[in-house]
């Protein structure tokens, strides 16, 4: 007589199958000590709501004919959530994290605001799961549901990728130190700016501006450099150059 699903939330509220032979008629489905409500009946299944419990608890169905021999429901705890290996990422989802917690191994679903994937499991403490396209950039909550129940109270950001459409001034020293704003968008999450593949320190100002300088260039000559922004969601170069100018010589 196999019951499915075989486990379910503390909180009782599951719904329970069993199957068998002579089944028609059921007065009675315990879980333990507690009564199942029974939804449906024919004479080779019954359907119920589990009741609320705790542990492993023996299953048994009560007929006109007698009761059955048990079977085991395991009772799952909530899951709890403590981490997310990363809280931002591109719009158009794919990245791969990690989330962390206890009572995991049951994961069926990852919800990341109103869209879900389905995650993989490490173990009971970890698992992975392919971040979903979002509907548009900003914060959701990631929801983690298993046998036990559902979970929510981490957030995750979606973020569209940068662009950069001007910057000022467009020269300076080779030896670097030019305080340089740069224009855009969705630069209020930027992660490195670089010019000529140099990382230069910069400031998030706000979503449509950056301040960064200039560093010295890499063998300390003059030339042309690509100035680069990148975010969670990926990089954007300007359309011109930052011309590093040499020094005056008398």
């Amino acid at each position: 007589m196999p019951i499915s699903p075989d486990q379910g939330s503390t909180g009782g509220g599951t719904t329970v199958t069993i199957t068998g032979t002579n089944l028609a008629n059921a007065s009675a489905v315990k879980f333990g000590s507690k009564n199942a409500t029974i939804t449906a009946n024919t004479p080779t299944s019954v359907t119920v709501i589990s009741p609320s419990g705790t542990g492993a608890v023996p299953v048994t169905v009560t007929t006109p004919g007698g009761t059955s021999n048990p079977l085991t429901f395991f009772y799952v705890g909530a899951p709890f959530k403590s981490g997310l290996s990363a809280s931002s990422g591109p719009l158009a989802g794919g990245n791969t994290i990690t989330i962390t917690g206890t009572g995991l191994s049951t994961a069926t679903a990852v919800a990341f605001g109103a869209n879900s994937a389905t995650p993989t499991i490490v173990s009971d403490s970890v698992i992975t799961v392919a971040v979903p396209a979002g509907a548009a950039a900003g914060s959701v909550g990631v929801t983690v549901t298993t046998a036990g129940g559902s979970n929510n109270g981490l957030s995750y950001t979606y973020v569209d990728a940068p662009t950069v459409t001007t910057f000022t001034p467009t020269s300076g020293p080779a030896s670097g130190g030019t305080a340089v704003t740069i224009n855009g968008t969705n630069l209020d999450t930027t992660q490195s700016v670089t010019f000529g593949g140099i990382a230069a320190p910069f400031s998030v100002v706000n979503a449509t501006t950056v301040s960064a300088v200039s560093p010295p260039t890499a063998d300390g000559q003059p030339g042309p450099a690509d100035v680069t922004v990148t975010n969670p969601a990926g990089s954007a170069t300007a359309a011109t150059q930052f011309q590093y100018l040499a020094s005056p010589g008398i």
